[in-house]
């Protein structure tokens, strides 16, 4: 196939899920020049990067711009969700690169639960709970009262704002009391002016990214994430110890129906962002939902690839990354460009043994097996000496893919791969297995028949 040159790529990321896009942007027919925006050192992505640049931070725009002006990319893609919801692509276009991601009045759709909650209200978008948004007028007494009248003692509290997947905690889980509650959302009070106290959701979680580009919505495979450090979907809640993926791009405790009606609240949510904000958004529109009793809900919104569930889907794409990229771009987005093969995967992330609790295993060595071509291995948070050794970072490692026909097949491929990780590390040996599975398959049996 004739491969073209000459065309630049800027790739501002740090972790794993940017070493599954730079993968992905290395596979195009295009060949281009990735250079790589980074605060540390990927491993994984400097072997596929023509250039790697550390700066101080992602949220320092100064010396990114200054590389886009050194380096006159094509066009940016900009993966972390802080420097997005801050404007970094607003900043880049205002010099004249256009980028693969939304601009910040877009990225409200992440960056603040209170505007996404009042958006898909106001434009008459079904999967919404019951939702109070408080600010800091609001007394002890209102916010209490709403949980225990309203909600029944039954509620989610959420920041208002980005906070690193630690904004949002669920009564019964992280939150025992009203009191509790009570008080998780004054806090959340003194960190930003608004806090949003809503419903809680009974079901079977799923994630479903979309790529966007206005109103023009193409959905990629649905993939379920496990956030609980533990097996048993026990412990702390982490950013994500695993996912999979089924070969016919659903999952076993879905019907139908059930992902049409989350691709059906995508490209409705498309449309009222671009109707709301006067320009279309951009980039990647992942959304979190929950099938319940009374249907499919949703739980959130982020405006960028997820990480693990960008590590399931990326390595199963068929087409040109770097065509959708320019087509999300150009607006030219439509679904003959996205294709994914029929295969299942499962991911499995490394951590240290002390994750999330601690960091006291930083700086320790770790070793991974070779990766044959039915399986993927992504460098998250680790380091690379000058000979070639790897180091522990403080939080997740590797997220290790298995693809195959089936998602036992890949569970599999994954596990034996991850039990050859040398050093001070852990994993989650569930997650894709039949067993859990099939919890998930009852729960919702059990759901759909109340």
């Amino acid at each position: 196939m004739l491969q073209f040159s000459y065309m630049k790529i800027l790739l501002i990321t740090v972790s794993a899920r940017g070493h599954a896009i730079a993968e992905a942007i290395k596979k195009s027919r295009h060949n281009p020049e990735i250079i790589h925006v980074c605060n540390s050192r990927n491993p994984g992505i400097k072997k596929i990067a023509d250039e790697q640049i550390v700066v101080d931070s992602l949220m320092d725009f100064d010396p990114i711009l200054e590389i886009a002006k050194r380096t006159k990319p094509d066009f940016a893609i900009v993966a972390p969700d802080d420097p997005i919801g801050a404007g970094l692509v607003d900043a880049l276009e205002e010099i004249g690169v256009k980028s693969m991601a939304p601009k910040k009045s877009l990225a409200r759709i992440e960056s603040s639960k209170s505007f996404t909650r009042d958006l898909v209200e106001k434009y008459g978008i079904d999967g919404n709970p019951k939702f109070k948004v408080f600010d800091k007028s609001s007394s002890e007494e209102e916010i209490r009262r709403y949980i225990e009248d309203d909600l029944d003692g039954e509620y989610v509290v959420k920041f208002d704002g980005l906070a690193g997947g630690k904004g949002v905690k669920v009564s019964g889980e992280h939150l025992m009391s009203a009191e509790e509650g009570v008080f998780f959302a004054l806090k959340c009070l003194a960190g930003a002016n608004q806090v949003v106290v809503e419903e809680k959701f009974v079901g079977s979680e799923f994630s479903l990214m979309s790529f966007v580009s206005g109103e023009q919505v193409v959905s990629m495979p649905a993939v379920q994430d496990h956030k609980r450090a533990y097996e048993g979907d026990t412990g702390p809640n982490t950013g994500g110890m695993g996912t999979y993926s089924s070969a016919d791009h659903s999952l076993p405790f879905l019907k139908q129906e059930e992902i049409d009606k989350a691709h059906s609240i995508n490209v409705q949510t498309a449309k009222a962002l671009q109707e709301e904000c006067g320009e279309p958004f951009k980039g990647i529109l992942y959304g979190g939902f929950i099938v319940t009793k009374s249907g499919v809900k949703l739980i959130e919104y982020n405006a960028r690839f997820g990480d693990p569930e960008c590590l399931n889907v990326l390595p199963l794409l068929e087409t040109d990354f770097v065509d959708i990229c320019q087509a999300i771009i150009n607006g030219d987005l439509n679904e003959d460009m996205v294709k994914f093969s029929s295969k299942a995967t499962v991911c499995l992330y490394i951590t240290p043994e002390c994750y999330p609790n601690s960091k006291d295993l930083k700086g320790k060595t770790v070793e991974f097996p070779d990766i044959e071509d039915n399986a993927r291995i992504f460098y998250g948070d680790l380091s690379e000496d000058d000979d070639g050794a790897l180091r522990l970072g403080g939080s997740r490692t590797a997220g290790i893919v298995g693809i195959g026909d089936t998602t036992s097949e890949a569970q599999k491929i994954a596990l034996d791969l991850c039990e050859q990780a040398k050093g001070p590390v852990r994993f989650r040996k569930d997650i894709g297995t039949e067993s859990l599975i099939a919890k998930r398959i009852e729960l919702m049996k059990e759901l759909r028949s109340n």
